[in-house]
């Protein structure tokens, strides 16, 4: 079996006790951002599974936006990453 080459960790450990893998992330090819979604972006951010570049790069993000989803998420959680909920958490 052979694995493919990556830069930083494969998997990491989340506070809760789980473990997120980079198969756990959403598909490099998404253009629909659902709140879990973008939740786990978030926490591959937060954890160290992806870089701030990585992520960007592989969603075609920008900065702005990224850093939103994260203090978004950061201050009042997932359901601030839902679409509906933009004014109520802004």
């Amino acid at each position: 079996m052979y694995l493919k080459k990556i830069d930083g960790p494969r998997a990491v450990k989340l506070p809760d006790g789980s473990t997120m893998t980079r198969a756990d992330l959403p598909p490099a090819s998404t253009r629909r951002w659902v709140a879990s979604r973008k939740a786990a972006v978030v926490k591959a951010v937060q954890y160290g599974l992806l870089t701030q570049d990585q992520a960007k790069d592989r969603y075609a993000l920008s900065d702005e936006e990224l850093l939103e989803w994260v203090k978004a998420a950061t201050q009042f959680g997932e359901d601030a990453l839902k679409v509906t909920r933009v004014q109520k958490y802004r």
